[in-house]
C-alpha cells in the first residue's frame, strides 16, 4: 500500500487512547528491521528522517528504500521528516514525497517560531501534507539541535493555544520533561504530567507529541559496554511513563531513536566480537537488523499499537 497521512494515524490513536510508534532510520537494515517488527504485530508507523540521516544517507535513498519496504507490508506506514530547521528543509521534503514534516522553530522567539511555522503549514497543507511543530525546548541533543539543560524550557499550556491557533499544525511536540540523546536524567526520571493534562485540555482533539522517549533498557546499553563501549550512566524515561502518557493522557506520538541505536551498535559489536575473522557485512547487519525488530515490537506494545493497524 501506499504512503499515508500521519494525520489519520493520530486521529485514530487520539480515538483509541494509544501512541503511534515514530521510529528514527539511518540505513537499509534500520528500515527493515522497523517493518519487520511492526508487520508482525500490526501496528502503524511513523519512519522518521532527522536532519543527519538526510546528511548521511541521502533523502532519496531513504525515501526509496520505504517505499521498497511497502511492498512487503500491508501496515499503514508515514513518511516524517524530523526536526527540519527551515522552511526550505521542509519544502524539499513536501516536494520530495514526504508525507508529513515537522518545522522545529522552538530555538526561536515565541512569535518567530509562529511565522516560520505558518509558512510551512501553508505550503504543505497546499500539498495535502501534515505538519508537527515544536513548543518549549528538550534538554540533549538531537542531531544539531543542541539545548543545554539548564535553557530546557517546558511547554506553556496557554501559549499552546495561542500557537495553535495562529499556526493552524496538525500535532504539537511538548517538553514536559524528556530529552534527546542516552543521558535524559542526572537524578529521578521524572515527567509532568500535571503540564500535559493542562494542555491536553485546552487542546482537545489535537494530537500530541513526545519526542526524547527512548527509556535507554538496561540490557541494550550492558551489551554495548560488555562488548567495547564506554556509555556510563544512561539514563531514559521509563516505559511506565512512556505508557501512561500515551494510554491516560492522550500523547499520539511518541518519538524513539536512541533505542535503536543502542540496539543496532550493541550487537554489531558482540558480533564481532565472538567473531573477530569475519568481514562480511550481511553477517554482523543481520543480527543488528533483528535486534531493531525486537525493540520495534517491545516499544509498540508499550504505546498500546499493536492490533491497531
Amino acid at each position: 500500500m501506499p504512503l499515508v497521512s500521519s494525520k489519520a494515524l493520530l486521529l485514530k490513536a487520539y480515538e483509541g487512547n494509544y501512541a503511534i510508534g515514530a521510529f528514527n532510520v539511518n540505513n537499509m537494515e534500520i528500515i527493515q528491521g522497523i517493518i519487520e517488527g511492526a508487520t508482525e504485530v500490526n501496528a502503524p508507523i511513523i519512519i522518521q528522517v532527522s536532519a543527519g540521516a538526510r546528511k548521511y544517507a541521502k533523502q532519496e535513498y531513504l525515501r526509496h528504500l520505504v517505499n521498497a519496504g511497502l511492498e512487503s507490508t500491508d501496515i499503514p506506514i508515514a513518511l516524517h521528516l524530523d526536526h527540519g530547521e527551515d522552511f526550505e528543509i521542509c519544502k524539499a521534503c513536501v516536494d520530495g514525497g514526504f508525507t508529513s514534516v515537522m518545522i522545529d522553530g522552538s530555538k526561536y522567539s515565541f512569535e518567530d517560531n509562529i511565522r516560520i511555522t505558518k509558512q510551512v503549514v501553508d505550503y504543505a497543507h497546499e500539498k495535502g501534507v501534515q505538519v508537527e511543530a515544536e513548543l518549549g525546548k528538550l534538554a540533549g541533543i538531537e542531531d544539531n539541535i543542541s539545548v543545554e539543560e539548564k535553557d530546557a524550557i517546558f511547554t506553556d499550556p496557554d501559549q499552546a493555544v495561542e500557537f495553535v491557533e495562529k499556526t493552524g499544525v496538525d500535532s504539537l511536540a511538548i517538553a514536559i520533561g524528556t530529552s534527546h540523546g542516552a543521558y535524559k536524567f542526572k537524578g529521578e526520571p521524572k515527567l509532568d504530567f500535571e503540564r500535559l493534562e493542562k494542555i491536553q485540555a485546552k487542546l482537545p482533539g489535537l494530537p500530541l507529541v513526545l519526542h526524547g522517549s527512548s527509556s535507554v533498557p538496561e540490557d541494550l546499553v550492558a551489551i554495548c559496554n560488555n562488548f567495547g563501549a564506554d556509555i556510563p550512566g544512561a539514563r531514559g524515561v521509563p516505559e511506565s511513563m512512556i505508557e501512561k502518557a500515551a494510554k491516560e493522557y492522550k500523547i499520539c506520538k511518541v518519538n524513539i531513536d536512541t533505542d535503536l541505536r543502542l540496539a543496532f551498535t550493541g550487537q554489531i559489536r558482540k558480533f564481532l566480537k565472538e567473531n573477530p575473522s569475519v568481514f562480511d557485512p550481511r553477517k554482523y547487519l543481520g543480527p543488528a537488523r533483528n535486534a531493531i525488530k525486537e525493540v520495534i515490537i517491545r516499544k509498540i506494545k508499550i504505546l498500546g499499537s499493536d492490533g491497531k493497524a
